[in-house]
């Protein structure tokens, strides 16, 4: 169990530090996309692979209104 935090913690790190790697908002940070881009995402379908895995931690946090988890943690690392 405890391995487990540890690998979704990590996650929660990277994606921190991850920004959109192309398109529209390409550089900014994929906790700061805006909430529409994320739900078209969702809907059309996120990119394979982590990139993808991480977009759509983003559309449940921004769903939950959590995502002060993340800018906290940018702030931790920064």
């Amino acid at each position: 169990m405890e391995n487990n935090n540890v690998l979704n913690r990590q996650f929660l790190i990277e994606v921190s530090k991850m920004k959109m790697p192309f398109g529209k908002f390409k550089g900014r940070f994929l906790i700061d996309l805006p909430e529409h881009y994320i739900v078209w995402y969702h809907n059309k379908g996120f990119p394979k692979g982590k990139l993808g895995q991480q977009m759509s931690l983003v559309y449940e946090l921004q769903l939950n209104g959590l995502e002060d988890i993340v800018r906290k943690i940018q702030k931790e690392f920064s």
